[in-house]
This record gives structure tokens, sequence and C-alpha cells, in this order.
């Protein structure tokens, strides 16, 4: 028997996400679906691809061994739809953005409007990400591409099986709240503002090293009261009076109603939010279409 390409996928999710349950809502299954399709794939094989601990599973080393070479299978399978599709003069669909946070609140509507009218047969899906780990979503093929973001003090990793797009460049601006008595002046210098209690994000995240990172150049180091990375969560407890934290334009996005003032850094601190592609893009005509949408469609977004 020959190996069927849906088969192989759900094994390579059941990789990633490591429990049955977590693959069937993943890839919209029910749990009997998915289980047939792990044993018709045994049977294409001639051997067991996973066996049961306990209440869960693990793969063998056969199902190891087919997830080795599942991305290239796959990706195989997905260049041949795109050359099909470059022939028949249409981008193929679909195609899957990475998207966190603040970019599917403030970005996604206008990106869909734009891939809409430039890109008519152009089907767009989204999958969320964590934004530390968009480039490697984007290396392991769960997304086409992703939404990153890349920090002077602490960039994405570069490698050969990537790139990065630039799409707009972010200042930091420091959030505090509005009802704050000692309120904040409209400028202010780092060293002006160490002091106080800040709400940052843990320090292991891209975010968090790079912020560190900038008060640890001016010689200071922040007085942490909170460590929380989701930020909408950050800027609640900013206008509830507990901390100042930094923010862009982008992140507000996800708070637009919390009662805020913002105080702008003497020192220049930035982030590029930047595109994740693969190098190789060779007949994949819609996830070409995708970045040339993306680009149009972000720099617009004020």
């Amino acid at each position: 028997m020959r190996l069927n390409l849906n088969h192989l996928a759900a094994l390579r999710e059941l990789d990633r996400l490591g429990t049955l349950s977590a693959v069937a809502r993943s890839l919209s299954y029910t749990s009997g679906a998915l289980s047939q399709q792990m044993d018709a794939l045994e049977r294409a094989v001639g051997a067991p691809v996973l066996v049961r601990v306990g209440r869960g599973v693990v793969l063998t080393d056969v199902g190891r061994a087919l997830v080795d070479h599942a991305d290239a299978v796959l990706g195989a399978e997905e260049r041949a739809r795109q050359a099909a599709a470059v022939a028949s003069g249409r981008p193929a669909a679909p195609v899957t953005l990475g998207t966190w946070g603040s970019t599917a609140a403030a970005l996604l509507v206008p990106l869909l409007r734009v891939a809409a009218a430039e890109h008519p047969g152009l089907r767009v899906r989204t999958r969320e990400v964590d934004v530390n780990t968009a480039a490697a979503a984007v290396r392991h093929r769960e997304v086409d591409v992703a939404f990153g973001l890349d920090y002077p003090d602490w960039p994405l990793p570069r490698d050969k099986d990537i790139e990065l797009v630039l799409l707009r460049r972010e200042r930091f601006m420091v959030a505090s709240a509005a009802s704050d008595p000692d309120r904040l002046p409209a400028r202010a210098a780092l060293a002006d503002l160490a002091g106080r209690p800040w709400i940052l994000p843990v320090r292991e995240t891209a975010m968090g090293r790079a912020v560190l990172s900038a008060f640890r150049r001016a010689g200071l180091e922040p007085d942490v009261s909170h460590e929380v990375n989701d930020t909408a969560s950050s800027l609640r407890l900013v206008e509830q009076g507990l901390g100042l934290a930094p923010v862009t334009d982008l992140m507000l996005r996800l708070a637009p109603r919390a009662r805020l003032r913002l105080t702008e850094p003497v020192e220049t601190l930035a982030r590029d939010l930047v595109l994740v592609v693969p190098v190789d893009r060779a007949g994949r005509a819609g996830v070409d279409a995708l970045v040339e949408v993306v680009r149009a469609a972000v720099p617009a977004v004020g």
C-alpha cells in the first residue's frame, strides 16, 4: 500500500502536539477517525507507528522514521500543487499565515481585504503561533509564513532556510496609568523611570531580554514587580496603577479603551515587525502572493 499523505500529516501533528486528542482538535477530526487513520498508516508500513504508555501514546522507531521524512514528503506535495497552480495562472490556496496577539487584532482584517481585492482566488488561513517561535513554525512548515518581531538588542536567529521581510519599525513608549497622581512627563530618560515598578515579559522571551538589555545599556536595573507575557493583561495592570510597561502602537490595539498616559523615552527603543518567509518558494505562487499582500497592507495600517 502507498502512504496516504493525510495520515502522514496527522502523524507529524501527533509528534508536534503529543496527544491524539490535541491532534483531533487541531485537524478537526473525531477521535474515531484519527484512530482509523493511524491504523491505516500502520497497515501501509506493516508495523506499529505508536504505542500506548499509560493514558498517552508515544511514537515507535517506525513512527519516528516516518516523521523524520514527513516534512520533505509533504513539502514536495505542496510544491506539486503550487506548480499546478502556476501552470493554470492562479495562486494556489490555501496559504496559512502565522499570527499572534496584536497582529491578529490590528492587521488581519485589512490584510484579508487587500487579499480579496488583489487575489480573489487566494484563500488565506491563519494559525496562532507563539511570537517567540514564529521562525521555527515556518521552518517546520507548521505555517507557510508568519509575523515575527526582530529586536536590535535580541535579533531573531538567521539561517539559510528563512528570510525576514521588514514590514515596519515601531518605537516603544512607556505606558502609565492616566489616573496616576505622580504623572510622568511627555518625555523622560530611563534613568528617571528606573525606580518605578515595571510590568515586563519574562526574561526568557525576546522582548523581555531586549528591554532588559536597553536598561543595562543605560547602566540601570529595572524594578520588575510583575512578569506578564500577555500584552492585554499587562496594559490592564498598568491602567490599575500597578506599574509601567513598554508599549508600541501595535500593542495598544489589544486594549484600545485602556486609560493610559504615554511617555516617550529619551533613548531610542525600537523593534521591527517582520514577515518570516521560507527561502525555498519555488512554484509556491500562493506564498508569493501572500507576501505581496502583507507588504501592501501592513504599512498602510495606522
